[in-house]
């Protein structure tokens, strides 16, 4: 039964102590029984680690002697968990209670879904509710230009994404996957590429994910809110090296994971998208042309992951291309038994 599965709750933190008090509360209050938290903070100097030292009774913190990034931090977090499943979950992330129940009931639907994620709602800084309820993300995916969205991003939340869906990744915020699928799609032992250090480390799992032959279902059930300071049109309020390592992981992920159809098919889009970003780092961001160099400096070691991710490529061409479209992608998927909804409900309350 779902709720025997065994659930490892991964959080970085790095200089997050306007959030992470609640957050570790709302993990913390998570009606599943059968979870383990790990903290791994990346030399903060906010106060976080004050902060954190009262919940050293219940969650396994590990305090890192310098900021190795993001998705290195998680891997070293997903290294120590021993559950089934793995949760990741960033500091400025809300759970209502019964979030994780919803996503690991999801999970069994289908034997091939390796990644579960719920509807995030946008909330304010203060972690005060917005006027008019806005979603955050019901998921990401992929315009043929080759950027990665969220699925709903700032639409106002009228009731609906009530279904069961197929879609094509989850954000890292609050995304749940399946032990299986990481050992599968790891390379070196790493599920996130620590050459991204920071974002579009999860956009790069998705794809890869795909690639190999693995799902990421949507669930309606599982609800959280969720502090956006990442978002289309507010680029210049980023600090310079968030902006440097966008660029840079745009070339990666797509060295990495694009196979030959897809990007004969897309050609026009992604090379005006290209120039764009090119251009934008020429006359306006020149503190993101340092992404050019990392790539080109590290170009061999890059080809060879690809090299390992495409010698295992399980997908046909048109099946990956299908996700690739202007408006959000998603297909139907079957509900869970009558008994696990039930279960929901009652958990609801």
């Amino acid at each position: 039964m779902a709720y025997n599965d065994f659930v490892s709750v991964t959080i970085v933190t790095y200089n997050s102590g306007r959030f992470i008090k609640r957050c570790l509360e709302s993990a913390l209050a998570q009606k599943y029984p059968k979870i383990e938290i790990i903290v791994i903070d990346n030399n903060s100097t906010d106060g976080t680690i004050d902060i954190l030292e009262p919940f050293e009774d219940r969650c396994r913190i590990v305090y890192n002697d310098t900021n190795i990034g993001f998705a290195a931090a998680q891997n070293q977090a997903i290294q120590l968990s021993s559950g089934e499943w793995v949760f990741t979950l960033n500091p400025d992330v809300l759970l209502l209670p019964n979030f994780i129940q919803a996503l690991v009931d999801a999970g069994q639907i289908d034997p091939k879904v390796g990644t579960v994620c719920g509807k995030l709602l946008a909330i304010k800084s203060t972690f005060d509710h917005l006027d008019t309820p806005l979603v955050d993300s019901t998921g990401i995916y992929f315009t043929p230009m080759l950027r990665h969205l969220d699925r709903g991003s700032q639409e106002i939340d009228n009731g609906h994404y009530l279904n069961y869906e197929y879609v094509f990744g989850a954000t890292a915020a609050a995304a749940l996957y399946r032990r299986s699928m990481i050992d599968d799609v790891a390379m070196d032992g790493e599920y996130f590429d620590p050459d991204f250090f920071v974002y579009r480390e999860d956009a790069d799992v998705a794809w890869r994910s795909q690639l190999l032959g693995w799902r990421c279902i949507y669930t309606p059930n599982s609800r959280g809110y969720h502090v956006r300071n990442v978002l289309p049109g507010k680029r210049r309020a980023l600090p310079p090296e968030i902006n440097m390592h966008s660029v840079k992981n745009r070339f990666l992920m797509r060295m990495k994971n694009i196979t030959g159809d897809l990007y004969r098919r897309n050609f026009l889009s992604i090379t005006a998208r290209d120039l764009v970003v090119i251009g934008c780092c020429l006359v306006r961001e020149q503190s993101s042309l340092k992404a050019f160099a990392y790539v080109a400096t590290n170009w061999r070691r890059v080809m060879a992951k690809r090299r390992n991710i495409m010698s295992r490529r399980r997908v046909t061409d048109e099946y990956l291309a299908s996700w690739f479209s202007y408006k959000p992608v998603s297909r139907p998927a079957p509900k869970p038994s009558a008994r696990v909804l039930s279960r929901q409900k009652a958990a609801r309350g």
